[in-house]
């Protein structure tokens, strides 16, 4: 299947490009930028050799969707979806933390908890929990920003306003942004009969100095989710939870002996497991956004991308 996997665009006005793990931003004059989500799969902060049917565009549609229901509670960047898989917006500077935060013990922090780790990022964990239980309350567990190829690492909020990576002042902003945006996905979530386990937010400062919300929100690839209806009784009996998250990806590759690590080989993805991922995260657009997924065209995913944010500039 035809996939997007990289962009090589050329706009007027265009003043810079950066290409992430997923996504390709091309920054215009005036504090605009252009955001392409690819179908490029990144798991460990690798990306993996195989684009991802309709994968960006899933991720671009939910990320617009959330961003519409939470604008009201968190201003963010976004202006208009000029294609399935661009966005349109205002260009920020970044935050160079993410702002993790978990209501449940599962992933990264329930592999930490079983290495016998009992505080994240500085924030003390209770004994006697078990993998995938909810949290006494949600806990924010921030993250450095990675360039490609390099690993995210946790580090606690002391560390990030001891360095100066983000003033006191901001930071608190960053943390209260991520509480309310937390709380509503949780609701929406609940909603479609799920639950948002974990997520993580980004934030950035526009040219007049207002932080606002950038990047993804509330997506596979950002967020882990569990169905609410099979939740207790998985628990009970101590077997795994039934989710839909790019958590599944991560487990193929662990139990192919891959965590990204040095040394390690990437495990040969064939086309019925490629298939397989982009059937999940269709699962997961209908689920969340209780809309049936509309295929876009993939005959030329390139052309097409091209043509209607060409059209899209035309009018700006």
């Amino acid at each position: 299947m035809n996939t997007l996997t990289k962009t090589q665009f050329k706009f007027p006005n265009q003043t810079a490009v950066y290409k992430g793990k997923v996504r390709d931003v091309y920054t215009l004059a005036n504090h605009k930028i252009l955001m392409i989500a690819t179908d490029r799969l990144s798991a460990f902060d690798v990306v993996m050799p195989k684009g991802i049917p309709y994968k960006g565009q899933i991720l671009n549609q939910i990320a617009t969707k959330m961003m519409q229901d939470t604008q009201d509670i968190v201003p963010n960047w976004l202006e208009a979806t000029p294609d399935p898989n661009v966005a349109y917006g205002e260009s920020c500077e970044p935050f160079k933390v993410e702002m993790v935060i978990r209501g449940y013990l599962a992933g990264h922090a329930a592999r930490e908890y079983k290495a016998g780790k009992r505080e994240l990022c500085g924030v003390k964990l209770p004994e006697g929990l078990k993998e995938n239980d909810k949290l006494p309350s949600p806990i924010i567990t921030p993250a450095t920003k990675a360039e490609q190829g390099d690993h995210d690492e946790d580090i606690a909020k002391e560390d990030i306003l001891k360095k100066g990576i983000v003033s006191k002042e901001d930071y608190e902003v960053l943390e209260k942004y991520t509480y309310l945006l937390f709380e509503r996905g949780t609701k929406l979530a609940q909603e479609r009969g799920l639950i948002l386990v974990d997520t993580k937010y980004e934030f950035g400062k526009t040219a007049n100095g207002k932080i606002v919300l950038i990047d993804e929100i509330h997506t596979p690839d950002s967020s882990r989710y569990f169905y609410a209806d099979t939740y207790e009784e998985l628990q009970q009996n101590n077997e795994p939870q039934k989710q839909l998250s790019k958590e599944f990806v991560r487990q193929w590759l662990i139990e192919n002996n891959f965590q990204g690590k040095e040394g390690q080989t990437l495990p040969e993805m064939t086309d019925e497991y490629v298939n397989t991922v982009s059937e999940r995260y269709i699962e997961l657009y209908e689920k969340i956004t209780g809309e049936k997924f509309i295929k876009a065209p993939l005959e030329n995913i390139e052309k097409r991308i091209g043509d209607n944010i060409t059209a899209f500039l035309k009018t700006k």
